[in-house]
């Protein structure tokens, strides 16, 4: 975008901050989403047509910029790069993940591990990477009439905590499941980002005290009815 006589364009700096610059950017990128990519991503111009991307529009000088203004890489556009990115934040969380089990008191030996069919390759991360014992891996679907037969699954071998990855809409229907019908215990239970967004989708305390990291790998906690940070 232009102004004025100075052919200034506004871009981003480091800071997340906007600044005039005498030349344009080369990345174009959204403000909600916290994406960015080339400015003939298809993704993109599609958006920008339907008019609703314009407003949260925004550019970068290059590539390391937007990453240190905390923006990522467009799947649609720059996969090799976001592949990239989503490897450091599984990475990220998975350590987040082990570092909250490791810490618990009574410490936590043999475990199960659920999951969505977003989180499979996170449960595989974690199941090779845990130093104790792996009682069972439960798959579940994202809508089910029940979720009992994998909720009696997922609570058979009495484990010392339970760790969950997936999508936030199969988690809350197995999650409901599980309050429902078996002693499952949310204060034993640990999951990976995507999880916690299922406490707006799951009845009023079914996840309350339930923990994980997100994809920094910071840890949070679920109290009745949201999520909250925890110290690291």
């Amino acid at each position: 975008m232009t102004y004025g006589h100075d052919a200034a364009y506004e871009l981003v700096g480091v800071d997340g901050r906007a600044y005039l610059s005498p030349v344009p950017g080369t990345l174009g990128g959204h403000r909600r989403a916290r994406l960015y990519g080339r400015l003939d991503c298809p993704s993109a111009l599609r958006a920008v047509a339907r008019g609703g991307y314009v407003r949260h529009r925004v550019f970068f000088a290059d590539a390391a910029t937007a990453v240190a203004a905390g923006y990522r890489p467009c799947a649609v556009c720059l996969p090799s790069e976001y592949a990239v990115w989503k490897a450091a934040g599984d990475r990220r969380e998975l350590d987040g993940v082990l570092a909250l089990l490791r810490a618990q008191r009574p410490r936590a030996e043999a475990v199960v591990i659920g999951h969505g069919r977003d989180g499979a390759h996170l449960a595989e991360a974690f199941a090779a990477a845990w130093e104790g014992t792996v009682l069972a891996v439960v798959a579940w679907p994202e809508t089910a009439a029940s979720w009992l037969r994998q909720a009696r699954r997922f609570t058979a071998g009495a484990p010392d905590a339970w760790v969950v990855a997936g999508a936030p809409a199969g988690w809350a229907g197995m999650s409901e499941r599980l309050r429902r019908s078996t002693d499952w215990d949310p204060d034993r239970t640990y999951g990976f980002a995507a999880t916690a967004r299922a406490v707006a989708l799951a009845g009023p305390g079914t996840l309350e005290g339930m923990r994980g990291a997100d994809t920094s790998g910071k840890p949070w906690k679920i109290g009745r009815n949201l999520i909250y940070r925890e110290p690291s």
